[in-house]
């Protein structure tokens, strides 16, 4: 983040490593996936869409820490001060989330973190349960899935939120984010994109961590 004063020269800067951008769009594909099998009851489906959202959330927050310098919270995470300071356009977003939409994807992410392992805890009243529902007591599990059940409105609020930014971000300022999120790049006052080969190995390994970490909560 720099003041808009900086004058750099305007490039096409690699954003979104291969591995940020994979989670995308299987993160798009099983959310979608979770909700249509619950609408048409194919509870097994569900809750393996649900398994498949919660190792992507998982490699998403460790990649937080690991990925590429756009991609790192590090990065794009801003306090108070810099959030209102971008809002009265006193900071300038130099690529990645700006501080607004940083606080969008940490909302999205924690929800989805939240309904994925709630589910693990959740029943559907009748013939069946999440893995997890012998470690606690029926009641508990009982309140628990009316959160479940609840939690799925605010996920619909804040995708639309999502899209409605997209649709802002390419009408109001012919900014292609949904192009940047296949390709990886955009054009920036900042340095030339660089090669994100290196991290695909390292991208590979995260993911893999977070579905043993998954498969490790489920078989519990």
């Amino acid at each position: 983040m720099t003041s808009i004063s900086d004058p750099q020269p305007r490039g096409r800067v690699r954003i979104w490593d291969l591995p940020t951008r994979l989670f995308h769009w299987l993160l798009v594909a099983c959310v979608a996936g979770s909700i249509i099998s619950i609408k048409t009851g194919s509870i097994d489906w569900h809750m393996r869409f649900g398994y498949a959202v919660l190792s992507l959330v998982l490699f998403r927050l460790l990649w937080g820490f690991a990925g590429s310098r756009y991609v790192l919270f590090s990065h794009f995470v801003r306090g108070p001060g810099d959030v209102l300071a971008y809002v009265n356009g006193r900071l300038r977003h130099a690529g990645g989330h700006n501080p607004l939409g940083a606080l969008s994807v940490l909302a999205l992410l924690l929800l989805l973190l939240v309904q994925a392992s709630g589910g693990l805890f959740a029943n559907d009243g009748s013939f069946s349960e999440g893995p997890l529902v012998k470690l606690i007591s029926g009641s508990l599990s009982n309140r628990i899935s009316t959160l479940h059940r609840w939690a799925e409105w605010a996920i619909y609020a804040l995708l639309l939120l999502h899209l409605a930014a997209v649709a802002f971000y390419a009408v109001f300022k012919s900014e292609p984010l949904v192009g940047a999120m296949l390709h990886g790049d955009r054009q920036l006052d900042a340095e030339p994109a660089q090669d994100d080969a290196p991290l695909r190995v390292r991208g590979l390994m995260v993911f893999l961590l977070a579905a043993a970490l998954t498969w490790y909560v489920v078989t519990l």
